[in-house]
């Protein structure tokens, strides 16, 4: 409960702060892209059930429905704000929108593509599909998209084993140092 209330609380109070950037970011794509500004990805949330998750368009809208390090030459994909976006993680702000929704929490595994079965598959075994996923979580903060899929997953177990207020403080800020220091995105 304490953790829900946590989520809305901080996503109310960033929304508030960061919603005239988000405008403008908004205006950006749709000046320099004929695509949609937000991008709605199928990801699989608790209990293994799929849900709409927003993020600002980075990438053209041909792009193949893959995580981007699968992609052969991701940076020709990316449209002219795309690589800022990504780069600074803005283009993960809508996701606030979830976190309000209760799709998703702060901190907690990383959402899996709908179509990423071997991740969902060894997530399910190991029960982590009964945990709300999150904007961040302990194994994007310990290698992102260079872990192996059984290493994240080992990962997120160690979240869950070890889960307490504290621990997501603590993920919470090292996420944000990385987003500073822009650490851990490769495209």
């Amino acid at each position: 409960m304490m953790k829900r209330i946590f989520d809305l609380t901080l996503a109310g109070i960033l929304l508030f702060f960061l919603g005239l950037p988000m405008l403008f970011i908004a205006w950006a794509i749709k000046m320099t892209s004929r695509a949609p500004v937000l991008y709605w990805a199928d990801r699989v949330g608790l209990n293994n059930k799929i849900f709409k998750m927003p993020k600002f368009r980075t990438m053209r809208l041909e792009t193949p429905a893959v995580a981007t390090h699968l992609l052969v030459d991701p940076d020709k994909y990316l449209t002219p704000a795309g690589r800022f976006l990504r780069k600074t993680s803005l283009d993960e702000l809508p996701q606030l929108f979830n976190i309000l929704k209760g799709d998703m929490s702060f901190v907690g595994p990383r959402p899996a593509l709908f179509n990423q079965d071997d991740l969902i598959a060894l997530r399910t075994l190991k029960g982590i599909h009964r945990v709300i996923p999150g904007l961040t979580g302990w194994a994007q903060i310990n290698g992102r998209d260079d872990l192996a899929i059984p290493v994240k997953v080992e990962f997120d177990e160690y979240y869950i084993r070890n889960y307490s207020f504290w621990l997501d403080m603590n993920i919470l800020f090292i996420t944000l140092q990385k987003v500073i220091r822009k650490e851990g995105v490769q495209h």
